[in-house]
């Protein structure tokens, strides 16, 4: 199975103090694990890492995380080669507002792609509903799943 990881997976990721830091950090230290990113997680981490109430890098230091993140074994690009409407097609009738317009579009290119969203947003069980879940990998504290 190949992962696309969402933004706040990566914020998590690089910040020790993060609520879901452990969760993310076991899920992803698992050997052989086949992950990547794509233009919009990249540069989503890099605007949140660097805004001041958010993450507080500098443009350096959170280009240099991604490149040491990006040397981790099993890491992979994913190139984005559709556009929007063409990848949100199959579940763009569940996508209700503005802040979902670039979930959607690494949830389309997971679903293109045969692979696996990780994410920490709840919002992507409905918007992946049934049909696409398979396609869509919440991580959680075991406190919680229900």
């Amino acid at each position: 199975m190949k992962y696309l990881l969402d933004v706040n997976v990566l914020i998590a990721l690089t910040q020790p103090e993060h609520i879901h830091f452990n969760t993310v950090t076991n899920w992803f230290d698992t050997p052989g694990r086949d992950w990547g990113i794509c233009a919009l997680s990249e540069s989503g981490f890099l605007r949140l890492s660097t805004n001041p109430s958010v993450g507080k890098l500098t443009l350096d230091d959170a280009t240099a995380i991604l490149a040491t993140l990006t040397s981790h074994p099993g890491y992979r690009y994913w190139p984005i080669a559709s556009n929007w409407s063409s990848l949100t097609a199959p579940f763009a009738h569940r996508v209700y507002g503005h802040q979902q317009i670039n979930d959607a579009y690494l949830l389309g290119l997971a679903i293109k792609e045969n692979g696996v969203l990780v994410t920490l947003d709840r919002a992507f069980r409905q918007m992946a509903a049934p049909k696409y879940s398979k396609n869509v990998l919440l991580l959680e504290e075991p406190s919680e799943r229900r």
